[in-house]
């Protein structure tokens, strides 16, 4: 019995609906979030299309107008329309954001302490 890649998945996935920017040298995509972990995010793909896969992008959650989760990312898949990114870099005023944010989302503190080790151990 093969295993499919989502039932390998650390992380839970939270759906979220906030203006989401990301940006890459000289472009710039608002992007339709469609979920996101404490590894990553995944967003519709943007028309057109230039990102380089070779480079780090940056992404900008905003929760509020002044308040955003910023991160460095890496594409790891682009497929059916949308780009999925891994986390390479998040400041420590962002991680305490996503955290509480996915500590609301899931309703339970110990599985938010779970997801907390697994990132620690990656």
């Amino acid at each position: 019995m093969s295993e499919h890649p989502t039932d390998r998945r650390r992380f839970k996935r939270i759906e979220f609906d906030a203006r989401t920017e990301l940006r890459q040298d000289k472009y710039i995509w608002q992007v339709k979030l469609i979920d996101l972990s404490l590894k990553g995010l995944l967003v519709k793909k943007p028309e057109p299309w230039l990102g380089n896969r070779e480079h780090h992008f940056c992404v900008d959650i905003h929760l509020t107008p002044e308040v955003a989760i910023k991160m460095d990312v890496l594409l790891t898949h682009d497929d059916h329309g949308q780009l999925g990114f891994v986390c390479k870099h998040i400041s420590l005023e962002s991680i305490e954001r996503l955290r509480r944010l996915i500590e609301f989302n899931l309703g339970d503190p110990e599985e938010l302490e779970r997801e907390l080790g697994a990132l620690i151990e990656t």
